[in-house]
């Protein structure tokens, strides 16, 4: 079977800042699953070393390139069969916190170096060139923080096929030229048809322009991308692309997130138990502070407090929010105004607004298990996790339609019920289109006969890794 060097900047539950971690977990799992030969490629961030005990790891090779001693390391990924092999620098090792910002909050000065690092270590595992006796048959790297891996790989005639996801084309990975030179790259490599992008070097232009194929994590977002809109400058590109260009829907992980086993939970329950859920939002208000009350309408938001999540949206809605029969729990960090203006809402108020700053793992399950809705309202979205664990838990999530969103949640706006709506879905990131999806949702809630049809629906779907494994397989086969 085929070997694959997954190549991924975080990975679950060593280090997460966001779903890539998520994904970059249960991919290789699924894909183990399958048959497939799987290392996961992964910075080894002081944060991660911290995770694993001095019996768990061992030095498999070591190197010197361009004057950089690279040590590389081997683990496994918890309470799993995938083996991760960690690129050990002192730039990754030795600093702790976030993966790519310093304790101020700004972007490491050297990231365009470390990165750089990680990525000529796998185009040497790539080429068999440090004695590992193990070459891979494809390299499927991720996001920006990996795009140099193609790019890097296109210099050599034999080398294995590559793959490259984008799980958020927001972030492109721009330096300065200054950066360029100091990476000693190719000079053929500043061009706008590969790494130049509008006088700055783009790590993900590396791998758009150079990947054998490119994929995203959602069938809409995969068209999204080739619009202006949501493209961030590189639309066209993509559109020069799109015959090696697929959107394949994330899975998440069904055994993580269960109903019927979750660890977290006050009471597990499942379809035929849903009335085990309404112990879980009492527990929850309980905890947060609320008033306990299983007939008020709660609300759950969990997610980076940024623009991007539609946070505006939700305070623009506050007052009637406030001013209605409903509770709102809140979990997630991010722009510090956000953060504050939250707070005092919270203060104000609170038996109806509970917020908790910073992320907490228990916590994230109680919400998705405990609200009775979910406020999803990103103004862009490639795929989104929450809604589906939402939707796992018959907690009913309210959605912008857009990426991940549009794909995974149905809402029939019309007086007859097609029988699989789950959700409720708006189409404008407008403040007063949010506030109509809640309205309908509190309507809907209201009537509990058709909000546990609903329920059913949303538990009904199949969101685990394997279909979209298999999709991978498939183009791992195409390219190979």
């Amino acid at each position: 079977m085929q070997k694959i060097l997954f190549a991924t900047s975080e990975v679950y539950p060593l280090i997460k800042t966001g779903g890539l971690a998520d994904v970059s977990a249960s991919l290789p799992r699924a894909l183990l699953k399958l048959g497939y030969d799987v290392k996961i490629l992964l910075p080894a961030y002081a944060s991660v070393l911290e995770k694993i005990t001095e019996k768990s790891i061992k030095t498999i090779a070591q190197f010197e390139f361009e004057g950089n001693r690279i040590s590389l390391k081997q683990t496994r990924l918890p309470g799993t069969r995938v083996t991760v092999w960690l690129v050990d620098i002192p730039e990754f090792s030795e600093r702790a916190g976030n993966p790519y910002c310093g304790p101020n909050g700004n972007d490491w000065y050297d990231n365009h170096n470390r990165f750089y690092l990680f990525s000529k270590t796998a185009e040497l595992i790539a080429l068999n060139q440090i004695n590992l006796d193990w070459q891979p048959d494809i390299v499927h790297c991720n996001d920006w923080q990996t795009g140099l891996i193609p790019a890097l790989l296109s210099l050599h005639q034999q080398r294995p096929a590559t793959v490259f996801t984008i799980h958020n084309l927001a972030y492109r990975g721009l330096f300065s030229y200054q950066a360029f030179v100091e990476l000693n790259l190719p000079n053929s490599f500043w061009h706008h048809e590969c790494l130049e992008f509008y006088g700055q070097m783009s790590f993900i232009k590396g791998g758009l322009v150079f990947a054998d194929f490119v994929t995203t994590v959602s069938p809409s977002y995969a068209k999204e991308i080739q619009k202006p809109e949501f493209g961030y400058g590189l639309d066209g590109l993509l559109r020069y692309r799109n015959k090696v260009l697929a959107g394949i829907l994330n899975g998440i992980d069904c055994d993580e997130w269960n109903p019927g086993t979750d660890p977290h939970l006050t009471a597990t329950y499942n379809r035929r138990t849903l009335s085990n859920k309404t112990k879980n939002k009492m527990a929850l208000q309980a905890s947060m502070g609320l008033t306990v009350d299983q007939s008020i309408p709660l609300l759950g938001f969990v997610g980076r407090l940024v623009d991007q999540k539609g946070v505006d949206l939700i305070l623009s809605q506050m007052s009637h929010l406030l001013t209605s029969n409903y509770q709102l729990v809140v979990l997630g960090s991010g722009f510090t105004h956000y953060e504050q203006t939250l707070k005092n809402i919270a203060v104000q108020n609170p038996h109806k607004v509970a917020v908790y700053i910073g992320y907490d793992e228990g916590l994230a399950h109680q919400i998705e298990a405990g609200c009775d809705i979910f406020l999803m309202p990103s103004i862009f979205e490639p795929c989104g996790l929450n809604q589906m664990y939402s939707l796992r838990y018959g907690t009913l999530p309210i959605v912008h339609a857009v990426g991940g969103l549009r794909d995974t949640v149905i809402e029939q706006q019309a007086d007859v019920m097609s029988g699989e709506e789950n959700g409720f879905v708006f189409h404008k990131p407008e403040g007063k289109e949010l506030l109509a999806a809640i309205e309908r949702a509190i309507k809907a809630y209201e009537q509990p006969d058709a909000w546990k049809k609903m329920q059913l629906n949303a538990m009904s779907r199949d969101f685990s890794w394997e279909a979209s494994a298999k999709s991978y397989g498939e183009i791992y086969t195409q390219i190979t």
